[in-house]
Formats: structure tokens, C-alpha cells, sequence
């Protein structure tokens, strides 16, 4: 059995040609899965959560709201717009999720 060497990631070097150059050959049927486990409930995977995966695009609008609901975002302080959009968000999640299995739009078809 190898012995485990850990490397900060500054002192990883850069991959050559060479090396993409055999990634590159490797086929898929190939590569050993053995060792890994199969995914097969992806209803906890959210990556539109991790804003370095998915960031959508903001856009500016005017509405009118109760007044009781302004002041119970503000209640929470800075931030009640991005709040108001969470929860916005969070419930057309909920809403695609009962509707049917596949949301009918996605980032493209969104004006």
C-alpha cells in the first residue's frame, strides 16, 4: 500500500500537455466507478443555492406590498430585498416540485 502525501494547493503544479494528454486518452469504460457509490436521490442537490454554480441574472422592478410585510423583512436588517428573493425563490421551487417533475422553463427561456 502507497503512502498518503498531502500538498497545499499552491504547491500542486500545474498539469502539462503530457498529462491532459493521457487524460485525454483514457475511454470511459476504462475508468474504475468500483470505489465510488452510485447517486441516485438527487432531491437534496440544489446548485442554484451555490451561487459560484448558478448565479441568476437580477433584475429591477417596482411593486406595490403591504406595508406588514416590508416592515417583517426589515425586521431581520440589512438585507430584506435579497430575504424577499429567497423566499420568492423557495416558493416557486415548491410550486415546479408539485407541478410535475421537470420546471417547464430554465435560465435560457426566462425573459
Amino acid at each position: 500500500m502507497s503512502k498518503m502525501v498531502r500538498y497545499k494547493m499552491s504547491e500542486v503544479p500545474e498539469p502539462s500537455k503530457k498529462d491532459w494528454d493521457r487524460v485525454r486518452a483514457i475511454k470511459d469504460k476504462d475508468i474504475d466507478y468500483s470505489d465510488i457509490p452510485e447517486i441516485t436521490d438527487f432531491s437534496g442537490f440544489h446548485p442554484y443555492l451555490k451561487r459560484k454554480l448558478y448565479k441568476p441574472i437580477k433584475k429591477t422592478v417596482t411593486c406595490k406590498l403591504d406595508a406588514d410585510i416590508i416592515a417583517w423583512l426589515k425586521m431581520g436588517g440589512k438585507g430584506y430585498q435579497t430575504r424577499l428573493n429567497s423566499l420568492l425563490r423557495d416558493c416557486m421551487q415548491i410550486h415546479f416540485a408539485k407541478d410535475s417533475k421537470k420546471p417547464k422553463w430554465n435560465s435560457k427561456t426566462l425573459p
